[in-house]
């Protein structure tokens, strides 16, 4: 097992809030792979910096400069990545990239391809997925699941995240069971699929619903799975708070 040093630790988790205070996307803005990359650029300095000061040896100035070039190369290139693979799954999807937060709310979009600086996420609503109570992808689904294989063995080092989201019908334990179930299940059709990405599954329960549980229409929003690719596992978020 490798062992990360603890003040390593603290300047990714640094970096990661500066990633998504200053590079993410909200409403209707979108930015093209130039801008991501001069975002990503600028944001990957910063990190660069940060590393470079704990480079031993040598001169700490030096060391910063090295850092923030490394860093540049690294954001600028993360940047527009995340841009491109967003495009490419939509595609494969048949569907565009949407990165409206209030799409979400909308039962009429099954299906929502959207992307920050960090990741990609693929929205798939319940009703598209699962047959009331089940926990395995209905044939359809798994036919539109293996759609997204062909963008990711383009991008073998990608790291892949199944959610699993419920309503709020039942016990917490219950949900999040389901939840978990139907994750491990999208996941497992990725898996075997033959990419060499690697594929981790989690479960929410009724913990991070979009609208509130009040009505039957509401319930069907909060029932979905979402698949995040992540460039690397400093931009992994808590996909359930």
């Amino acid at each position: 097992m490798k062992f990360i040093n603890f003040k390593t630790i603290l300047s990714t988790a640094v970096i990661a809030s500066l990633l998504t205070g200053c590079a993410q996307k909200t409403g209707n803005e979108t930015y093209d792979n130039n801008q991501n990359a001069i975002i990503g650029t600028t944001i990957g300095a910063i990190a660069g910096i940060v590393l470079g000061n704990n480079i031993g040896g040598g001169s700490k100035s030096r060391n910063k400069v090295i850092g923030a070039v490394a860093g540049a190369a690294i954001g600028g290139a993360i940047g527009y990545s995340m841009d491109k693979q967003a495009q490419e799954v939509a595609q494969s999807l048949n569907t565009n990239v949407n990165n409206n937060p209030n799409a979400v709310l909308d039962p009429n979009q099954d299906l929502i391809v959207s992307n920050t600086d960090n990741y990609v996420k693929i929205m798939f609503r319940d009703s598209m997925m699962f047959e009331t109570n089940s926990a395995n992808p209905t044939y359809s689904a798994q036919t539109k699941i293996s759609k997204i294989n062909s963008v990711l063995q383009r991008y073998p080092n990608t790291l892949v995240q199944v959610v699993g989201h419920t309503d709020s019908r039942g016990t917490h334990a219950y949900n999040q069971t389901l939840s978990e179930q139907r994750a491990s299940n999208v996941g497992n059709i990725i898996y075997n699929s033959g990419v060499s990405n690697q594929i981790f599954s989690r479960g929410c329960s009724f913990d991070k619903p979009v609208a509130l549980n009040n009505s039957e229409s509401n319930m069907a929003l909060n029932r979905r799975v979402e698949v995040y690719l992540y460039p690397n596992q400093q931009s992994v978020i808590d996909v359930c708070k």
